[in-house]
C-alpha cells in the first residue's frame, strides 16, 4: 500500500524539479498541465511527511528503551512510543481509506455509447429508454448530459452517444458498460408472449488534454547540408537539422532556413505535432480495445443486468443484487444498484490490500 502513496510523492518532488526547469517554465501549456498534476497529489504529500516524521519519532523512542539503563529517560521513551503508535496506525489507515477512494480514472467525465441488441423493436425502444434513464440519473446527480450523437428509427434509438461531465462521473458509471436485458411483453405482442430483447452500454473515460513532453535524452539530432536550390551557402553549410524520436522512431528534418538554430526549431515544432498525433492514435486505440471489451456482442447470454417487468424487478448478475422499482430505476433512480456495485468494489480492493501486505 506504501508502495502506491511514495509513488504519488515521488511524482510530486519530480514536478517540483521540473517547475524549476527553464524549458517547463517557458511552456506556459505544460506548466499548467504540471500544475495541475501537483495539485491533484497534494493530499498525498503532507500525511506521508507526517508519518515519515512519525516513524522516525517512534523508532528513536524504540532505541533508547533498548539501550537506556536510566528508569526515568525509559519511561519518557515509552510514553512518547506509545504515544506515536496510535498516530502511525492512524496515518496507516488514512492511507488505506484515500487508496480505496482514489482511482487515477475515477474523477472523469465520461462519453456513454448505447446500441440496440438483439430483439428488433423492442430492443431499439429498450437502448431509447437506457438513454432517457442515464440523462435523469446525471440530473439527479448535478452533472451535465450532453447529447452528441442520436440516430432514432420511429420511437426506437439506433444508436446514441452523450457526454456526462461533472464530478466523479466515471466513478459510478463504469460499471454500467456491458449488456443490459429487458424481459417484457411488448405493446405490439398480441398473445402477451414475454420477449427478451438486449442493448450494450460502453462508458468511456473522457480524455485528458495530451501533452506531449520531449526530453533530450529521447532525441538524436543530425545536421547535414542542405540540398536543393540555394547556391554556395545551402551546399556547403551544416544548417540542415534531421531529428529522429528513438523511442516512436519519429523522424523529422528541416533544412528550409539558411540557420541551424531555426531549422532546429521547426522540426522539434514538427516532431511536436507527429507525436501529438501518435499519441491520440494511441489513446484512440485503447478508447476502441476498451468498448470492444466492454460492449461485448450483445448477445442474451452475455448479460451483465436484467430488466424484468412481470416482477418489477432489476437484477445484476455480477453482484447477485436486486431491486425492485423498475418505473423509478427508469427514470434514473438507479442509485441504490450504483452503490451496491461501489460497495462490492471496495470490498474486492480490500482484499486485494490485505494480499499485498501478506507478500
Amino acid at each position: 500500500m506504501l508502495e502506491q502513496v511514495k509513488k504519488r510523492v515521488d511524482r510530486s518532488d519530480e514536478i517540483d524539479r521540473l517547475m524549476t526547469d527553464p524549458a517547463v517554465a517557458s511552456d506556459p501549456q505544460r506548466a499548467a498541465a504540471l500544475m495541475r498534476e501537483r495539485a491533484s497529489l497534494a493530499k498525498w504529500v503532507v500525511p506521508w511527511r507526517e508519518l515519515d516524521t512519525v516513524r522516525r519519532q517512534k523508532a528513536d523512542a524504540e532505541a533508547m528503551l533498548a539501550s537506556e539503563k536510566d528508569p526515568e529517560l525509559r519511561a519518557m521513551a515509552e510514553a512518547e512510543a506509545a504515544q506515536l503508535a496510535p498516530r502511525e496506525a492512524g496515518l496507516l489507515k488514512h492511507f488505506e481509506e484515500m487508496i480505496l477512494e482514489t482511482d487515477e480514472e475515477s474523477g472523469r467525465s465520461v462519453i456513454v455509447e448505447i446500441r440496440p441488441g438483439v430483439g428488433g423493436d423492442e430492443a431499439a425502444l429498450f437502448a431509447a429508454e437506457l438513454l432517457r434513464m442515464y440523462v435523469k440519473f446525471a440530473e439527479r446527480r448535478g452533472w451535465t448530459a450532453s447529447l452528441v450523437e442520436t440516430q432514432y428509427s420511429g420511437e426506437g434509438l439506433k444508436y446514441g452517444t452523450m457526454s456526462i461531465e461533472g464530478e466523479d462521473v466515471y466513478k459510478h458509471l463504469r460499471y454500467e458498460s456491458g449488456t443490459h436485458r429487458v424481459q417484457r411483453v411488448p405493446a405490439t405482442e398480441a398473445s402477451g408472449r414475454i420477449h427478451t430483447s438486449t442493448a450494450t452500454v460502453a462508458v468511456m473515460p473522457q480524455a485528458e488534454e495530451v501533452e506531449v513532453a520531449v526530453t533530450d535524452k529521447d532525441l538524436r539530432v543530425d545536421t547535414f547540408s542542405a540540398g536543393g536550390p540555394g547556391g554556395q551557402h545551402v551546399n556547403k553549410t551544416q544548417s540542415a537539422v534531421r531529428i529522429t524520436h528513438l523511442p516512436t522512431g519519429i523522424v523529422v528534418s528541416s533544412q528550409t532556413q539558411r540557420s541551424q538554430i531555426q531549422n532546429r526549431k521547426l522540426a522539434m515544432q514538427w516532431l511536436r505535432a507527429k507525436l501529438y498525433e501518435h499519441q491520440q492514435e494511441q489513446l484512440a486505440k485503447q478508447r476502441r480495445d476498451l468498448r470492444r471489451s466492454q460492449i461485448g456482442s450483445g448477445d442474451r447470454s452475455e448479460k451483465i443486468r436484467t430488466y424484468n417487468f412481470h416482477d418489477n424487478r432489476i437484477t445484476d448478475h455480477r453482484i447477485a443484487f436486486s431491486v425492485h422499482n423498475l418505473a423509478e430505476f427508469l427514470e434514473g433512480d438507479i442509485s441504490a444498484m450504483i452503490q451496491k456495485l461501489l460497495e462490492v468494489e471496495r470490498e474486492e480492493k480490500l482484499k486485494r490490500l490485505a494480499a499485498d501486505g501478506k507478500k
